[in-house]
C-alpha cells in the first residue's frame, strides 16, 4: 500500500527541497510557499514544520513576526490607502470610508470573490500627490472620495 500525498505536500516540499539540512531556510521557504499559494495556508506550514524537523509555532512565530507574510487569502488586486499626515490632511479616511462602502470590507478585509484587499498603510511616499491610494503597484493622488470608484471599476 502507497502513501498518497497531496498536491499541497508535494508543491511545499519541493520548495523545502533546496534548504533540506541548511541553516536560514525558514523565511526563503515561507516566502516560496506564499508566492507559490499566495499565503501561507495552515497544511502548509504545518509540512514545513514536520519537514524541517522545528515546532510547528516557530513557524508561525516567523510567518506571523514579518509583515511580508499573510495567513489568510489576499485578493488580485492590494489597495493600499496612505494615512500618513499629508494624505490625512487632505481627505486619506473619507477615501477609506468610502472604498470600505464599496466593497463591503474593512480595513485589512478581502473581497468574498477575492477581488480586493484593502490595507491602510502609514505612508505611501508620495507626499506631494495627497491623498495617495495605491492599486497594486499604480499610484493614484489627489484623489476624492468620488473618484475612488471608477478606478476600483478598471480593476477586474
Amino acid at each position: 500500500m502507497t502513501i498518497q500525498t497531496t498536491d499541497v505536500e508535494q508543491r511545499v516540499k519541493a520548495i523545502i527541497e533546496p534548504w533540506k539540512g541548511k541553516k536560514g531556510g525558514l523565511i526563503p521557504i515561507l516566502q516560496g510557499v506564499q508566492h507559490e499559494f499566495g499565503y501561507l495556508q495552515e497544511d502548509a506550514m504545518e509540512i514545513i514544520s514536520r519537514e524541517l524537523r522545528i515546532p510547528t509555532a516557530e513557524v508561525y512565530g516567523v510567518a506571523t513576526f514579518y509583515a511580508q507574510f499573510h495567513l489568510k487569502p489576499r485578493g488580485r488586486h492590494i489597495i493600499r490607502i496612505c494615512r500618513g499626515t499629508a494624505c490625512h490632511v487632505r481627505g486619506s479616511l473619507k477615501i477609506l470610508e468610502r472604498v470600505k462602502e464599496i466593497l463591503k470590507i474593512e480595513e485589512n478585509g478581502t473581497t468574498d470573490d477575492l477581488r480586493f484587499t484593502l490595507e491602510p498603510v502609514a505612508c505611501l511616499g508620495a507626499c506631494g500627490l495627497a491623498p495617495v491610494v495605491m492599486i497594486n503597484d499604480v499610484t493614484y493622488g489627489r484623489l476624492t472620495p468620488d473618484g475612488i470608484k471608477p478606478i476600483l471599476d478598471k480593476h477586474e
